[in-house]
């Protein structure tokens, strides 16, 4: 692709066991002009995961010294683990042309919205608490203790959500693909305000909240 305009960043956050992975690798296969920003994290990986395709998987020290040479543009621990998206993965694809996708904590997304002003944010939400709880179980990553506390982190990420610009609830999987996509699609074209009826992060939560459904 030849740089005739700057790529567009697009940031999707969501509290963990919601599905952001699954549904950002989704919009990420059907769209060619997108590229997916690779965090670091020092975390260790699940199974099939490969480092510098799903993370940069990195010690504690190197994550430390990146931050100290401050490489990232933000960084947060989450559940004991530290992650961070570097200033060169995400300006490389956007100097390119090329939209960029960036799956974030919520803790991170906040940085970023204090640092940037060209980033869309998209706030993927589960069902409810309660399937959450369930998706969480059946991961099979985790002990209850470690769920317990991933669930009080999200509710607080839910009380953060006010610095999103748009919502999607991972009902159902197509769904939040398409959903997503076509926030995308929107805001590349510069028609993201005609969205905001049906996937403002206001609007979708409220519903949401009130156990309503939240795209109609």
């Amino acid at each position: 692709m030849t740089a005739e305009r700057r790529g567009v960043p697009f940031l999707v956050a969501a509290p963990s066991g919601t599905g952001k992975t699954t549904v950002c690798r989704r919009v990420m296969a059907e769209d060619p002009r997108l590229r997916f920003s690779i965090s670091h994290t020092t975390r260790k990986p699940r199974a099939g995961e490969r480092s510098g395709q799903d993370y940069y998987f990195v010690s504690p020290k190197a994550f430390l010294e990146m931050v100290q040479a401050g490489a990232f543009l933000e960084h947060a621990e989450y559940a004991g683990n530290n992650y961070g998206t570097s200033w060169r993965a995400l300006e490389e694809p956007l100097e390119e042309g090329f939209d960029l996708l960036v799956e974030i904590e919520v803790q991170g997304a906040r940085q970023v919205r204090e640092r940037r002003d060209d980033v869309c944010f998209i706030f993927l939400l589960p069902p409810s608490l309660d399937a959450l709880a369930s998706r969480l179980r059946a991961r099979g990553t985790d002990d209850e203790d470690a769920i317990a506390r991933r669930l009080g982190v999200a509710d607080r990420e839910l009380e953060a959500a006010s610095i999103f610009d748009f919502a999607v609830v991972n009902d159902d999987l197509d769904a939040a693909v398409a959903a997503v996509a076509a926030i995308i699609t929107a805001v590349r074209g510069g028609r993201g305000a005609r969205l905001e009826g049906r996937y403002g992060r206001e609007g979708v939560i409220g519903r949401w909240q009130r156990g309503e459904r939240p795209h109609d």
